[in-house]
């Protein structure tokens, strides 16, 4: 048997990324969404989630942003002050895995912002299905093993499994993409850390699924992509990566290099196609609630 859980990340980021995922989950094949706690349309977000039956999650964010905790309470998670008397998280993926390979990631304060962003969620009347972090933050074990504290400590039973299958898919034509070649070559290497990452979740009493799909293709998936993807999956219970949205106003005043990608995603995912896909290789959608 063969499930999976599509999962649209992002949820908050701005209110045409909320009407997009959302739309995805109506119209199309969207099953599950991560609501970032500390974004700019988080209110916008909660109010349409309680109209809906979507399953929703944390998507606990430790880069890109600002923390909801005071900056005393969190200094090891933040970049050097730039001047403007704000304070916010690293920017970079690699400096923020630096940091964590070198122990200057105080794990106290993982655990401390993570489960603040889970409380203002939960406090919002959101019943959380399981969580995810921004960029995938959590493949390195010295930040997972705070974030599944603060997760079991709130009643959150699952966690994306970060790790997933890179083949096959047509690498031929996805390599000559220079974005996409480098993001290859990373998870090549931090599929090291897949074995690690399973039994410290089973150790802290969690769930989670088999792993993930379409992390590779991020910003440049399409038809052809998806139904390779779709062709590619093994049994058991997957998730797949996705981030609708619409590229509006809102969004040129956001740090992100999704924005064309949001609105080819949002086609897709609401394409009679890709559910005809589905339906063809008899893969079974479920939420997170339901895994």
């Amino acid at each position: 048997m063969r499930r999976l859980i599509i999962n649209a990340d992002d949820f908050g980021l701005t209110a045409g990324v909320n009407r997009a995922i959302l739309e995805a989950h109506n119209r199309g094949i969207v099953t599950s969404t991560t609501l970032m706690a500390n974004s700019q349309a988080f209110e916008d977000a909660v109010a349409r989630a309680r109209a809906q039956r979507c399953s929703v999650g944390c998507h606990v964010v430790l880069l890109d942003g600002i923390p909801l905790l005071s900056p005393e309470c969190v200094p090891s998670l933040l970049a050097p002050s730039t001047g403007n008397g704000r304070r916010e998280f690293r920017e970079s993926l690699n400096e923020f895995v630096v940091a964590s390979f070198r122990h200057k990631l105080n794990p106290e304060e993982i655990e401390a912002e993570a489960t603040a962003q889970i409380d203002r969620i939960q406090a919002a009347g959101i019943k959380l299905s399981h969580f995810d972090t921004h960029k995938h933050a959590h493949m390195f074990p010295a930040v997972l093993r705070p974030l599944l504290r603060a997760a079991r400590s709130r009643g959150v039973a699952a966690v994306r499994n970060p790790f997933g299958q890179i083949w096959p898919l047509p690498l031929t034509s996805l390599l000559r993409t220079r974005q996409v070649w480098k993001r290859f070559a990373q998870l090549n290497v931090l599929r090291n850390f897949s074995g690690r990452f399973r039994r410290e979740v089973e150790a802290h009493g969690l769930r989670t699924p088999d792993g993930s799909l379409g992390v590779l293709v991020t910003g440049v998936l399409d038809l052809n992509l998806f139904g390779a993807i779709v062709d590619s999956i093994p049994e058991g219970t997957w998730e797949f990566v996705c981030h609708p949205g619409y590229n509006d106003r809102d969004l040129d005043g956001v740090q992100t290099r999704l924005r064309k990608s949001r609105e080819q995603e949002l086609a897709l995912l609401t394409s009679p196609e890709a559910k005809q896909l589905l339906r063809q290789r008899e893969i079974e959608l479920i939420n997170y609630h339901e895994f």
